[in-house]
């Protein structure tokens, strides 16, 4: 089975196969789930119920250069009416950086979910205008499957990167640093 199908297949039997296609049906531009979602979930399922890793929040990142914070709170508010357990965050990676000190300007949704902080975090997902699963890996799908916790090249000195990895490991202790260097 190739990684984006084990993918879909492990996401499936999550809350994330009933929020897509509500994500969809908002039609933010160049939008992924991203995140915490899908990582955690797919931990969920390969190391079972000692893996304490659940969705908090869903990562929604769309692009739009003439947007503005209307958009990441109209999505919002749909969604958290549609589905009132849960949460969602819905960030305009075009106007990041004037929320986030220290950020650079994003030049599409891509370019921010690929510097977030860790590989299996950058993962996104979504579904086309067919319906179809449309997927996003740009450091592909083994550390998220393996459980490896990699700072991407953008955040490899990142002291934030190295805490967030310590949570993790401290709520699934499946999960292994990569060896850097």
């Amino acid at each position: 089975m190739n990684p984006n199908t084990r993918l879909q297949t492990i996401l499936t039997d999550t809350p994330i196969n009933t929020v897509l296609p509500a994500i969809a049906q908002i039609h933010l531009p160049n939008w992924w789930l991203a995140g915490g979602a899908v990582r955690n979930s797919v931990w969920r399922a390969i190391f079972g119920e000692s893996c304490a890793l659940v969705i908090n929040d869903f990562d929604i990142a769309f692009f739009d250069e003439i947007g503005d914070r209307s958009q990441e709170l109209s999505a919002k508010t749909h969604l958290t009416e549609k589905f009132p357990n849960y949460k969602f965050d819905v960030k305009n990676q075009a106007s990041f950086n004037r929320w986030r000190n220290g950020s650079r300007t994003y030049t599409s949704t891509e370019d921010g979910i690929q510097n977030w902080l860790h590989t299996a975090t950058a993962v996104g997902i979504r579904l086309n205008i067919q319906g179809q699963w449309e997927f996003f890996t740009p450091y592909g799908l083994d550390d998220l499957f393996a459980g490896i916790i990699r700072a991407t090249p953008a955040n490899i000195q990142n002291p934030d990167a190295y805490n967030k990895a310590s949570t993790f490991l401290a709520k699934c202790p499946h999960l292994k640093l990569a060896e850097e260097g």
